[in-house]
């Protein structure tokens, strides 16, 4: 079996572009894998156009071969884009392979620890205050205005199954609610990253309208990605005691800033989704800087997220799956999950457009807030590329290629 063809299709995901790669074989077998062209990885497709041209006649059941050749090629720029660009193509290979034994992906890594996987509600009242309009008209969900729509929104969470949500900063002293992200923004309050009191009385307004409206037994969390320095963290994990949290989500670079957060609260630390590979993740093991660790199949790679997943069991430490993105990266992200003994909880997207379940073949299957582990050859989907041209890109700056693509395929 060769490899013979790699495309990149793009679609509308509503608040994102969805885009995803395809490798085609001489046998007719065809391989799927997500891949996302957001702040996370601006360039990727040009990337992945770049260094695919190096695995074309080569056997997709290789992957292992495939990615240490890619890595060799891109050593000297380690992690970010080059590492999504890898991980895109091996785990299209992985489908591939999966396909080619009959074997759903989980199955080649020793078999399931379990068939259902508790899920965490992820960016719970983010995304409708992001986007409001599209939301509320497309999505048909309740507006949120004041600080005390939250506590709707938790009820929500409740009534619909999920055994917890995770949140991200949001204030509301404007003209409209608006989440705080200076980290990725470069706007106000970057680059100091300064915690004022004010911000902070607002995580804590917050998290305190969730927890009324969830109640005590549901796991309540917060990302707090790159936005505050070290000190800021410390505060609000010391603040967020009193709420219980099932972890407060930290991103930083520095093992030793993490480790001194965590011995400085009861609150439990997760992090280490920005970290790429076992090399850069060690350090952060050694340090014991986290109660959690969070890996991207998606961004890393399947094959090296299972090698993370086995060197932090080494230290005790469980795993959740990072899987802020579509259902096919969902459903990869339940692969990995379910093949590791150190499963902790899994990220999934409840506010979506109503035509994400037509883009995939078979859509994520989540009862009383659990996904249950599809059973199908590979990944145990497809994409349904019928629908994603009918629903090209939209959002404000998508790449101008993204269009040419779905002009080409149209035409054909």
């Amino acid at each position: 079996m060769r490899i013979t063809k790699i495309e990149d299709m793009h679609a509308d995901g509503g608040w994102r572009n969805l885009s995803f790669l395809k490798i085609s074989t001489d046998e007719g077998l065809v391989g799927w894998a997500e891949f996302h062209e957001g702040m996370a990885g601006p360039g990727l497709t040009a990337n992945i156009r770049v260094i695919a041209e190096k695995v074309i006649g080569l056997d997709p059941r290789n992957v292992g071969a495939i990615g240490a050749r890619l890595y060799a090629g891109t050593r000297m720029a380690e992690g970010g884009a080059n590492a999504q660009a890898t991980a895109a193509i091996e785990n299209a290979c992985l489908d591939i392979k999966g396909k080619a034994a009959g074997l759903p992906v989980c199955d080649l890594f020793g078999g399931r620890y379990r068939d259902r996987l508790p899920v965490y509600w992820s960016h719970c009242g983010t995304y409708r205050i992001r986007d409001p309009k599209l939301f509320e008209k497309e999505a048909g969900v309740t507006p949120i205005r004041r600080v005390e729509d939250l506590v709707t929104l938790g009820k929500e969470v409740v009534r619909r199954g999920f055994k917890a949500l995770k949140t991200n900063p949001i204030l509301f002293d404007g003209a409209a609610p608006a989440q705080h992200r200076p980290g990725f923004s470069g706007l106000a309050g970057s680059p100091e990253l300064h915690l004022t009191g004010k911000v902070l009385a607002a995580i804590e307004d917050q998290l305190a309208a969730f927890r009324e409206g969830i109640g005590p037994d549901t796991g309540l969390l917060m990302d707090l990605n790159f936005n505050f320095r070290p000190e800021g963290f410390k505060r609000i994990a010391k603040a967020a005691e009193k709420f219980d949290m099932t972890w407060m989500e930290i991103d930083t670079y520095i093992p030793e800033a993490l480790a001194d957060i965590r011995r400085s609260t009861t609150t439990p630390i997760a992090s280490l989704e920005t970290i790429y590979n076992r090399r850069r993740m060690l350090p952060f093991l050694e340090q014991q800087t986290v109660d959690v660790a969070i890996i991207d199949p998606q961004w890393v790679g399947f094959m090296e997220a299972y090698r993370m997943a086995v060197l932090a069991d080494m230290f005790d430490v469980n795993v959740a799956s990072h899987d802020a993105h579509g259902y096919l990266s969902s459903l990869m992200g339940a692969h990995l999950c379910a093949a590791i003994p150190n499963f902790r909880i899994m990220e999934y997207d409840v506010d979506e457009v109503p035509w994400m379940n037509d883009i995939v073949t078979v859509s994520p299957q989540v009862e009383d807030g659990e996904l249950i582990v599809p059973t199908g050859p590979g990944w145990g989907t497809d994409i349904n590329e019928e629908a994603v041209l009918a629903h090209p890109p939209r959002n404000v700056g998508a790449a101008h290629w993204m269009l040419d693509w779905h002009r080409a395929r149209g035409a054909a």
